[in-house]
């Protein structure tokens, strides 16, 4: 059963926009809660449900690197900006506000 933190997180990542991504801290310092690692334990559990290449390491990382080639398959076809195998995250970073905020 996911808990109240749990589904805020996933709530959060479901709204990151195509081609944009946060990192397990930006989730945490966005809601005001948890830490990276509470981020991290709620996407390994129930993570697989949402768009979790969105969710990277600080330096732009894939945040599950088994997964490295789902990962740049996914961002490749968002458009995420790379430099190799990374997020450009000065680019890329979401700041939770909605897409179309001026």
């Amino acid at each position: 059963m996911v808990d109240a933190f749990a589904e805020r997180v996933l709530d959060v990542v479901e709204r990151i926009p195509p081609g944009k991504v946060m990192s397990y801290g930006d989730i945490a310092e966005f809601l005001g809660e948890g830490g990276p690692r509470q981020v991290g334990k709620v996407m390994s559990t129930w993570g697989g449900g949402v768009p979790w290449w969105r969710v990277v390491h600080s330096d732009g990382t894939c945040a599950a690197p088994d997964h490295l080639v789902r990962c740049l398959a996914h961002w490749r076809e968002e458009g995420t900006p790379l430099r190799g195998e990374r997020v450009i995250m000065r680019e890329a970073r979401w700041d939770g506000r909605p897409a179309n905020f001026q």
